[in-house]
């Protein structure tokens, strides 16, 4: 079973994508035939107009993914723009696509409604789920890792690929199906979204005076003034954090003294500023001792294997087409 995931080079990764994709990728490199892709492409869809260099952004990314524990011995890893025949794929699949089923898509709705991006409203965003299909269909893929709100995305997917079996009357598509996880939101430090734009969030290589700097600053329980007030762990962004990286006895240990005011905020978020240290040193340490040649190395190889299954795939539908 072949599993196909991307992810866009828009900058560090932080807590929220180590928890919500980069762990599951981790669990799947041991379970399926994965394919992990820079969606380079996919970036220039909101961001074409600010100044990211790319190139060194995916290089970044691949290097923290390899950090986290992506094993390019297990995982294929490469680059969405040096295989050409995501955008050739993408280009004949927009022909048969129609502009309604792309504007029914609830992500682009939503979108819509934002003066963000009314202002930009390309193309590019509108069709993006169009060539988020060529990713996937390219390489045969069984299973897509997506959270429940994507399944929109993977249905249109399908019906892509049904509508091109319609039209030429031979299928050569694999119809993907979800492989639905269960993605946890970490909230930023200030309760909001975790993003680099809000300036709250905890990057993979920051370090431990950072992280301590971070948390220090991070919004407790509002109705706790004194030490001794008993508090609310279920409201804390801090608590939030524990579960997601102390060890569960400390956990429970921390809710209880919360609870009944025995333990201090400061001393409860020196506590979570530390779990999150030995979580984050040998990713800190491991992405260090990367260099830039030995990631190019790692996606050399990535695309040979990419490019030898995308340009199959592109035989066999340029010959059903033309």
């Amino acid at each position: 079973m072949r599993v196909v995931s991307g992810m866009r080079p828009t900058g560090k990764l932080h807590l929220g994508h180590y928890i919500g994709v980069i762990k599951n990728w981790l669990n799947l490199q041991n379970k399926y035939e994965c394919f992990f892709f820079v969606a380079d492409w996919h970036a220039l869809t909101t961001k074409f107009d600010e100044d990211i260099n790319l190139k060194e952004t995916s290089i970044e990314l691949v290097k923290e993914w390899i950090a986290c524990g992506i094993n390019p011995e297990k995982s294929n890893i490469y680059i969405q723009s040096d295989i050409k025949e995501h955008a050739e794929l993408y280009l004949i699949l927009n022909m048969i696509t129609p502009v309604s089923w792309l504007e029914r898509n609830p992500t682009y709705k939503d979108a819509m409604t934002q003066d963000e991006y009314k202002k930009k409203n390309n193309a590019g965003f509108l069709t993006y789920p169009v060539l988020q299909t060529a990713d996937i269909i390219l390489y045969d893929a069984n299973l897509v890792p997506i959270g429940e709100d994507q399944k929109p995305h993977l249905e249109l997917a399908r019906e892509i690929v049904r509508h091109f079996h319609y039209l030429y009357k031979k299928e050569i598509f694999i119809e993907p199906k979800e492989l639905l996880t269960e993605v946890p939101r970490l909230p930023g430090l200030d309760g909001r979204k975790m993003s680099k734009s809000f300036n709250n969030a905890i990057y993979l290589d920051d370090s431990p005076e950072i992280i301590w700097e971070k948390v220090r600053k991070a919004k407790t329980d509002p109705a706790r003034i004194k030490k001794t007030d008993p508090g609310h762990p279920e409201v804390c962004i801090v608590f939030e954090y524990h579960k997601a990286f102390s060890p569960k006895n400390e956990v429970e240990e921390i809710e209880e003294a919360c609870k009944a005011g025995s333990i201090g905020c400061v001393e409860c978020k020196k506590r979570c500023s530390a779990n999150i240290d030995k979580i984050l040193a040998p990713i800190r340490e491991k992405k260090a001792s990367l260099k830039n040649e030995d990631i190019l190395d790692i996606i050399n190889e990535g695309n040979k294997k990419a490019k030898s299954l995308a340009s199959k795939k592109m035989k066999q539908v340029n010959e059903i087409i033309f």
